[in-house]
């Protein structure tokens, strides 16, 4: 794996985004009552997603992890901080869709499945993008991904926003 500023980065639009939406849209194989976006990066896949499925119960969660060296000076494992999470009652027994942008090490939709299903709900994960390389999971892979990518993906929603940022550029 390469370091990120060595790895090709790929700047998406939003004709992009369209196109993976539409892409994902029929590949869901069941009904999905409710869904939970990871903050940020899936809240707009997620918003889109969400309307597009007519799902109207959605809700979001917040994961932190401890950077790699806060982990490495600890000398224990990075469990995850969840920030914020939705509450067991509004998750059990529904089939819940967890959307983020992109599974890279894994980390963090895996955190979320799994609290999802201790909570009573039935979880499957669905991203933009999959980064197998980064993976570290194994075999574990998202439930549904639009594309494979070792990729730096850069989306339409991450681009530099505001007067300042607009006369800078301008």
């Amino acid at each position: 794996m390469q370091p990120e500023e060595q790895r090709p980065h790929i700047v998406m639009t939003w004709t992009d985004i369209d196109r993976l939406i539409n892409y994902l849209i029929p590949k869901f194989d069941r009904e999905f009552n409710a869904m939970v976006m990871v903050t940020r990066g899936g809240i707009v896949p997620g918003g889109m997603l969400a309307e597009a499925m007519d799902i109207t119960h959605v809700l979001t969660a917040a994961v932190d992890f401890p950077s790699q060296f806060e982990a490495e000076q600890s000398k224990l494992m990075a469990w995850p901080d969840f920030i914020q999470f939705p509450a067991d009652e509004q998750l059990r027994g529904r089939a819940v869709l967890i959307v983020d942008d992109v599974w890279g090490s894994g980390r963090t939709i895996t955190a979320v499945k799994n609290r999802v299903a201790a909570a009573g709900g039935s979880p499957e994960t669905c991203v933009l993008h999959f980064n197998p390389y980064r993976n570290l999971f194994g075999k574990n892979r998202p439930d549904y991904y639009a594309d494979v990518t070792e990729a730096f993906v850069l989306y339409p929603w991450e681009i530099d926003r505001g007067a300042d940022k607009m006369l800078a550029n301008g």
